[in-house]
């Protein structure tokens, strides 16, 4: 009997170690994702079709604006402040471009730590969690958002056709772990495990 309780025992701390390690692990990748991008979120007024083709007029000129500033070569903490300075600028250009379409939303530009739901862009996927951002919310902002990446700057790559190219892919790996890099880009069984249990932790 004594033998049965000690066994037992010993499999409650095995299950309690593999349990801590796992949830260190998946914290610490979660935790290291998000704390390397600085990402840029626009918020529809609502989910009709014309709030969502709105919302995509004003993403078409921030973006325009914004490869003025060059995003590239900056560091996260540069990329942040250079959108700081510029937040009237593109509450401007938001305000003027819903004018322009025949709308009197607001504008709300928001610069902070936010939860977000699993997102895809292009072939990359980032997990649950909380992301520094930069929001802008048009209107009532209870529609779909878009969202790109400002550091690493992947606002500018097209992505019609679904795809990162490489040297975006480059840019990315700079900035991660190679475990932390194919999580985020890899779809094989192995990753899209390491994927899930990143997001369970994370929240």
């Amino acid at each position: 009997m004594r033998t049965l309780k000690q066994l037992a025992l010993l499999v409650l701390l095995f299950l309690a170690f593999l349990f801590f390690t796992i949830s260190s692990y998946a914290k610490s990748v979660s935790s290291d994702i998000s704390d390397n991008f600085f990402r840029l979120h626009i918020l529809a007024n609502s989910n009709s079709e014309e709030d969502q083709k709105l919302k995509l007029k004003v993403r078409n000129e921030i973006l325009k604006y914004m490869e003025t500033l060059s995003y590239d070569g900056l560091q996260k903490s540069d990329a942040i402040n250079l959108t700081i300075d510029n937040l009237e600028n593109f509450k401007e250009i938001a305000i003027n471009t819903i004018k322009s379409e025949g709308y009197d939303y607001p504008v709300n530009l928001e610069i902070g730590n936010f939860y977000f739901p699993t997102k895809e862009y292009g072939n990359i996927s980032l997990p649950a969690g909380y992301y520094d951002a930069l929001k802008i919310n048009i209107g009532k902002a209870e529609g779909n958002n878009w969202w790109c990446s400002l550091f690493p700057p992947l606002c500018f790559v097209d992505i019609s056709s679904g795809v990162i190219d490489e040297s975006s892919k480059e840019t990315l790996n700079e900035n991660l772990t190679d475990d932390e890099f194919d999580i985020i880009t890899n779809d094989n069984q192995t990753v899209k495990l390491k994927f899930k249990l990143v997001e369970m932790f994370s929240k």
